[in-house]
């Protein structure tokens, strides 16, 4: 009776002693789970970037429409003082060669009607002007005007491409995670357990 009794105590007092253990395993395991899914929130549930497939468009039409409303857009306002520099400037010399080829084409028509009333006929603030004189350079005016016409074509166009373009590079992903590494590495046979060398290329997305 008195060993049945003390195997009872033994076996209670080992299952008290087991109950600890047994809550600490669980516990350990409740926080390992939850590590776990704080580590799957973190990377399952990144925030998104919006992208807008129409933007380009409307960057470069806003461009087309108003040099500069396009980089207003895309919020590269620095680039709006380049884009008037560049199309104002060349507008400029092209307005200022034209000025200057209708005048010496008017002194060179009156010229050639047998009139010398023209503003190069050395009475006033310019000298004498002989009439081959007065061709050259009316074509010289008119070659140089045609050039900045050129020019400013092309200052309204890259306006337009460089909208269009930023508004694309704005919506490309570049994030941290991008990654391209190029390493060599080292690997040995499982069977012969010889050596093998190489070179590992790792892109990460």
């Amino acid at each position: 009776m008195l060993s049945l009794l003390f195997f009872l105590a033994v076996a209670s007092y080992s299952q008290e002693e087991e109950l600890p253990e047994e809550k600490e395993t669980d516990s350990i395991t409740n926080t390992l789970s939850t590590a776990v899914l704080v580590i799957e929130d973190s990377t399952s549930f990144k925030k998104k970037r919006n992208i807008n497939p129409l933007a380009p468009s409307k960057a470069a039409f806003y461009s087309a429409v108003l040099p500069g409303l396009g980089q207003i857009y895309n919020k590269r306002y620095w680039k709006v003082p380049l884009v008037y520099g560049a199309i104002g400037g060349s507008v400029y010399m092209y307005s200022l060669n034209n000025d200057n080829y209708q005048r010496f084409r008017t002194a060179f028509k009156r010229r050639q009607a047998g009139f010398s009333d023209d503003e190069f006929n050395g009475e006033g603030e310019f000298p004498f002007f002989e009439l081959a004189t007065l061709e050259n350079q009316q074509e010289r005016f008119q070659r140089d005007r045609d050039l900045w016409l050129v020019v400013t074509i092309v200052a309204y166009t890259l306006n337009i491409i460089d909208a269009n373009v930023d508004a694309h590079l704005k919506q490309f992903n570049i994030d941290n995670n991008l990654s391209l590494d190029f390493e060599p590495y080292l690997d040995l046979n499982s069977v012969t357990n010889d050596p093998t060398y190489g070179m590992a290329l790792t892109i990460k997305f």
